[in-house]
């Protein structure tokens, strides 16, 4: 069997191909797409929003397959829906088949993408998953630096639709044998499954405390997702609007990337002994103190928003895996995770238009909302509060260092 540290790398690489064919697809290809179909660019990421809502109605049945079976399944199945959407895509010739495809890589990413990794890795190592969740998203960090660049170089010398093919041809030929290559997870009787958030009493919390930190989680992770989003989408035109040129706003706008995989090594090194709840409460802040050093200071402080934006953004993500294993344990871990990331996809579905309305009506003010909202989460987190004695969680927490 592979060890921790084998299937950690194994599930970073799969992941960092899922993402970059996916959800890092658009930027790149939204363009070229809606110029051949006769489309406005606008349309294709309708479609990828729609593939968001799906991904969101899938997850928890993904979930709960991976809670029964494990994630070997489920991930093998999600390469070969993965490539399905994306040779499906390649041959889109109206708005429709468009719509269609991204449907079908919605499928794909509601069980393919982080929730099915984290719950593959805490159905085999259940609360010492801690650090395995961490190295995946650290590898994982790096799907917008492998696939930007190798979506626009496959675009420029065989198309479109030569990308989406090659894509589909990775997620055959690397992404398909590295989940075959994950353990087995022993099969896991259907009582085992979880009720939806709070409904459940196996976890040290009281079953009133567990729906108020379900809540709680669903809300933060939907406020992460949006921020993230939204300045994923529009970080240049935000630097922009406070004054930037395009060269230095899509300057600046790069450090994001290299800052959210710094917040992950300083999650896997310095934050390794806190407690995760201290780690998300100071990620939630990073973004409205990088909006307050912008606000304040202009274009000068643009480069030091990006770097906190990302750091805390980096954090945030490990959060959303391991906060809800310490809170509620990791018995029906997966189909839990899937209802608690339900309103953070619907959210993110929305999150490039709706923040581009803010953008329009009140410019780089639009950074209030988004500060605002961070802000929120912060406080939600400091009201969550959790047993002082915890035996599993402080081994948990003990053992994720070993």
């Amino acid at each position: 069997m592979p060890s921790r540290r084998a299937t950690t790398l194994m599930l970073g690489l799969a992941q960092t191909l899922a993402w970059a064919s996916s959800y890092y697809l658009p930027a790149v290809l939204a363009q070229p797409i809606a110029k051949e179909i006769g489309a406005a660019a606008s349309t294709v990421f309708a479609a990828f929003s729609l593939a968001l809502i799906v991904s969101a109605a899938v997850g928890p049945w993904a979930g709960r397959a991976i809670d029964r079976f494990g994630g070997r399944p489920v991930l093998i199945a999600s390469n070969l829906v993965f490539a399905a959407g994306l040779v499906g895509l390649s041959q889109a010739t109206a708005a429709i088949h468009v719509f269609a495809a991204w449907a079908l890589l919605g499928l794909a990413m509601g069980s393919g993408l982080y929730e099915a990794a984290f719950a593959t890795v805490v159905r085999l190592h259940g609360r010492d998953a801690r650090s395995a969740i961490t190295g995946i998203t650290l590898l994982a960090g790096f799907a917008s630096t492998v696939g930007w660049p190798l979506t626009a170089y496959l675009e420029s010398s065989a198309g479109w639709r030569g990308a989406c093919l090659a894509w589909a041809a990775l997620h055959l030929v690397l992404g398909l044998p590295l989940n075959a290559l994950l353990p087995r997870a022993a099969r896991e009787p259907a009582s085992r499954e979880a009720a939806p958030p709070g409904e459940e009493h196996g976890a040290e919390l009281p079953a009133a405390q567990q729906r108020r930190a379900a809540w709680v989680m669903a809300y933060v992770f939907a406020v992460a997702w949006f921020i993230s989003t939204a300045m994923a989408a529009h970080l240049p035109s935000l630097l922009q609007a406070s004054g930037a040129t395009l060269a230095v706003a899509v300057s600046i706008a790069a450090l994001v990337g290299p800052a959210q995989v710094a917040g992950r090594l300083i999650e896997f090194g310095f934050l390794q002994r806190a407690h995760p709840l201290l780690s998300a409460r100071l990620a939630t802040l990073a973004h409205p103190a990088g909006a307050l050093c912008l606000g304040l200071v202009g274009v000068p402080a643009a480069a030091a928003f990006a770097v906190l934006h990302g750091l805390g953004n980096g954090i945030l993500t490990i959060a959303i895996g391991t906060l809800p294993l310490l809170i509620f344990g990791p018995k029906g871990y997966g189909q839990r995770q899937g209802f608690l990331m339900v309103p953070a996809r619907i959210v993110q579905a929305g999150a490039p238009f709706l923040f581009g309305l803010a953008i329009e009506r009140w410019g780089t003010g639009a950074l209030w909302l988004s500060a605002g909202m961070g802000l929120t989460a912060c406080a939600a987190l400091l009201g969550l509060k959790l047993p002082r004695a915890q035996p599993g969680a402080r081994s948990a927490l003990a053992s994720s260092r070993n």
